[in-house]
């Protein structure tokens, strides 16, 4: 039974309820792209215009004809604030230079400390800015040609009131145009502003933002983890810190201190919260000083070596350590290494100033890796994935499918068949196949839904719980499934904009069925699947073998056989050693599937399937079983299957070529068949 997750909770840091998020416009189709070889995958692609609104045309036009631009598809007024009604008062539109005399969008630079949050609850979206923030290379993705778009003194003409910023949107990047209009009320910034009264960029990228997500009420609660990856492509590993025995396992903790520390160095983005568990616990302030329901920015993460002098880097003890900042720019945690205690004393100052450690509160503070995991619920890891055949970082190779769940009357068209509760329709959903070339692989997956809180004004903003199944299926298998294979693993469920897998699959094929929860409902989703070695990712169409104009000639199958080779036991030991090397090979009807090689084993469990659509169904299968050698490989033994039709498991023993009674070889093999007259039937 699969059960469905809640979304992330919080006004302030996600939403209470489902997550919602903005499209934009895709026409519905299959689309499969592979990529690799970028030096930085993250930014590959094309960039779109948002809506068709290009920039340097924009900014020309106003500059030719001298008036500043005002933007009509995000014009000053309650539609751009609200889904219906004011809810905060008089709000006045202003121009930075309205609001002081030297606006620049950086003043010393770009830092976490720029951002604070305003009126709205979407600290989910300043603690994203805030890891942005310490990474240039990120964030000059998100404000292209910075220097350009700045104010220029020296040329006051060129001002034109236009910006742009781009975000990573369902496997493109989108450049989105706005005004420089921003909401206030007595002169203030209602919503995200800097520090320096006169510094723009956070409150420019701001508006950016809730304009491709409709009005800044609808940024009011969402998914830190969805702000990273739309700031980055990356991908978003959402942790349950109170799952897997983090708090318990001193060895599961520096495991995955390890893991985040790598995610750190590599350029990834990071983010934390403590689990609200309900609206009354929402930014419940905690008596060791953080928040509850909040998102917080981790802005590093290092081993910080104690003690003074040469005696320190003698004895070199370190303690491992994580970096926070809450985006109200204050309200910091007050336990073992805040800002101001003792702690402090045991680490050398010129350790401290290398590290930045700030006595002031600005939000953001260190603890150690042991009360981060005993004080936080959730952390979100978004990774750069890396396609780059010259990078010294491990590469990988990733499959892109674009697709749609889609209703249907007739169920071999049908694709919009629900999560495995629902048996009769699940497997009527989208499938694809892709292999695992390696003896053992780590695969990630990352499936994601069409932005749909833009709509929420036409009342279909509701994103829809989403989640995939995995499935090992048969070496050679190139049409749908019809019956469950066995499953690999699966997502959680959860209504929000993706979710995403990590897992380690031995070598071999498989399906990734991508569902909502329920059946029956339509939407759009982009798949990504990042392999080792190139996976072949590819979707399965076809029901069945199709008819050609040569199938009266040669012939149409009548039934399908699935032969699955489950394990041998007693096989000779034909190397030096006294075992072999066995792998083992099915052949029906000229087509041949051959299992993997099975190191140093005189009982290798080969758990191999192969799929036939046979049109003899009187010709019998036979299988072999090989051992691997250098030069040449050896005979180990042989079976014949039976050629009755229907489900049937055996154990036959091995025979010697030409499959004489009277000349049994070492050995069993253990065999289930399945066959069926309906060529859907498996």
């Amino acid at each position: 039974m699969i059960r469905l997750r809640g979304s992330e909770v919080g006004g302030s840091s996600s939403a209470a309820e489902p997550q919602l998020l903005p499209l934009f416009a895709w026409e519905p189709r299959t689309n499969t792209v592979k990529r690799r070889g970028s030096a930085n995958p993250t930014f590959r692609g094309m960039v779109v215009p948002y809506e068709g609104q290009s920039f340097s045309a924009l900014r020309r036009q106003c500059q030719q004809n001298g008036h500043l631009f005002e933007d009509p598809l995000f014009p000053t007024s309650d539609q751009s604030l609200f889904y219906q009604s004011n809810t905060i008062g008089k709000v006045t539109w202003k121009r930075p230079k309205e609001l002081c005399s030297d606006p620049q969008l950086f003043v010393n630079g770009i830092s976490a400390h720029d951002l604070h949050q305003g009126h709205l609850g979407n600290c989910w979206f300043v603690a994203a800015c805030s890891s942005l923030a310490s990474r240039e290379a990120l964030w000059q993705k998100v404000i292209p040609d910075w220097k350009d778009q700045e104010w220029d003194k020296d040329k006051p003409e060129s001002y034109a009131g236009i910006f742009h910023f781009r975000f990573w949107r369902f496997g493109q990047w989108v450049d989105v145009v706005i005004d420089d209009r921003l909401p206030t009320i007595n002169g203030e910034l209602v919503y995200c502003h800097s520090n320096d009264r006169n510094e723009f960029w956070s409150a420019l990228v701001e508006k950016a933002y809730a304009k491709m997500y409709g009005c800044y009420e609808a940024l009011d609660g969402g998914n830190t983890a969805d702000a990273l990856v739309d700031f980055t492509g990356g991908v978003s590993e959402p942790m349950d810190l109170m799952e897997n025995g983090f708090k318990e396992d001193e060895e599961k903790r520096n495991e995955l201190f390890e893991r985040v520390l790598k995610v750190h160095t590599r350029g990834g983005l990071i983010s934390c919260s403590i689990r609200a568990t309900s609206k009354a616990d929402m930014e419940a302030r905690l008596e060791c000083g953080l928040v509850k329901g909040h998102a917080y920015a981790v802005t590093d993460v290092r081993r910080v070596r104690l003690g003074h002098g040469l005696l320190a880097y003698l004895k070199s003890d370190k303690l491992t350590m994580i970096r926070m900042r809450n985006p109200w720019g204050e309200r910091e945690w007050n336990g073992p290494w805040s800002d101001s205690s003792e702690e402090w004393t045991k680490v050398s100052k010129s350790e401290r100033e290398k590290i930045g450690v700030t006595v002031q509160d600005d939000g953001e503070f260190w603890m150690t890796f042991d009360d981060f995991i005993a004080n936080f619920t959730d952390l979100i890891l978004c990774r750069l994935i890396n396609t780059s055949y010259l990078s010294f970082h491990k590469t990988w190779e990733e499959a892109v499918m674009r697709s749609s769940w889609s209703r249907h009357d007739d169920p071999l068209l049908n694709r919009a068949g629900g999560c495995s509760n629902n048996k009769q329709t699940f497997l009527q959903n989208p499938q694809y196949i892709f292999e695992v070339k390696k003896p053992e692989d780590e695969v990630l997956i990352c499936l994601q839904q069409k932005d749909r809180r833009a709509r929420l004004k036409e009342g279909r903003g509701e994103n829809l719980a989403i989640g995939f199944d995995i499935h090992k299926v048969e070496l050679n298998r190139i049409y749908r499934m019809h019956i469950p294979q066995q499953k690999a693993g699966g997502s959680i469920y959860i209504n929000s904009r993706s979710v995403f897998l990590r897992i380690d699959l031995t070598q071999g094929r498989y399906v990734i069925i991508p569902t909502t929860f329920d059946p029956g409902l339509e939407g759009e989703f982009l798949l990504r699947v990042f392999t080792d070695v190139a996976s072949d990712c590819t979707e399965l169409t076809l029901h069945e073998p199709p008819q050609t104009c040569w199938s009266g000639l040669c012939g149409y199958p009548t039934l399908v056989t699935q032969v699955h080779i489950l394990r041998a036991q007693g096989l000779a030991g034909q190397d030096s050693d006294g075992v072999s090397d066995p792998y083992v090979i099915i052949c029906c009807e000229g087509e041949k599937v051959r299992s993997a090689v099975h190191k140093n084993t005189c009982n290798p469990v080969f758990d191999t399937k192969g799929l036939f659509y046979r049109k003899k169904a009187n010709r019998p299968i036979s299988i072999e079983i090989y051992n691997h050698n250098v030069l040449k490989d050896s005979f180990l033994g042989q079976v014949t299957l039976p050629t009755e039709q229907g489900n049937f498991q055996q154990t036959l023993h091995l025979r010697d070529k030409g499959n004489r009674h009277d000349n049994d070889l070492p050995g069993t093999l253990a065999v289930s068949v399945m066959t069926s007259t309906a060529l859907t039937g498996i």
